[in-house]
């Protein structure tokens, strides 16, 4: 089970003064959880995060008392919160998270999530230069009690032999109790025709070049003229 430690904050608390104690300001809400302001570590949500992804179930300690709705936790102890990374966001330039959404949810009941697809082998019809491998889809919305949410699916391209060849949502496999959400006609992936880089030449200035004929016309005209003196 992943587990990830948080502690509560307020709003005095300033966001650049918690980021930079290593910490990433976020918030919980949802199943018998008032909105309750809190903040991660971010070396352990990254780690968090890679494994569990934002469909796999977390086990968020809230350390002292909390505002959630159910029986309060002993003083002291750790309020226990079984929650889904909902939203995040990043730093637009660097890339790593700045502040986290997470869903409390009730583990017996299904919930509707995202999941990414993870595209393996090779398409034998892009290999040969039949056509261009489009992955028309990266993720897919499924439902499942908490306990049977996949990382992830995989989609095997090697299926795509010739042009035009499509992976639709209907042929993915999805493991036992898990439904899917996403419309089973949506193409997946693809084989599309290449398509010829044409190369446009910059337009001729035909009035570009009379002109400039012209002038060495009237160059040589007036060097014609010109005196044995003049020219020396």
């Amino acid at each position: 089970m992943n587990t990830l430690t948080a502690t509560k904050r307020s709003k005095a608390d300033k966001l650049a003064v918690i980021r930079s104690n290593g910490m990433i300001p976020a918030v919980v809400y949802g199943v018998r959880v008032e909105n309750t302001m809190i903040s991660v570590p971010a070396t352990s949500f990254e780690k968090i995060l890679k494994v569990a992804g934002e469909s796999s179930t977390i086990v968020l300690e809230i350390a002292g008392d909390t505002t959630a709705k159910t029986m309060p936790a002993h003083a002291g102890a750790p309020q226990k919160v079984d929650v889904l990374i909902h939203d995040m966001q990043v730093d637009p330039v660097k890339g790593f998270p700045i502040h986290v959404d997470f869903l409390a949810i009730d583990m017996n009941k299904p919930v509707e999530v995202n999941i990414p697809i993870e595209f393996v082998g090779v398409a034998p019809a892009e290999k040969d230069s039949l056509g261009n491998l489009v992955k028309v889809l990266h993720e897919i919305e499924i439902e499942a009690l908490p306990k049977d949410l996949p990382h992830n699916v995989t989609v095997d391209v090697s299926v795509l032999l010739k042009l035009d060849d499509q992976i639709h949502v209907k042929d993915i496999t999805l493991p036992k109790g898990v439904t899917m959400k996403t419309h089973a006609d949506e193409v997946v992936a693809l084989i599309a025709a290449i398509k010829e880089e044409v190369v446009e030449e910059a337009p001729v200035d035909l009035s570009a070049i009379e002109v400039e004929k012209k002038g060495k016309k009237e160059e040589e005209g007036a060097d014609e003229k010109a005196t044995p003196a003049e020219k020396a």
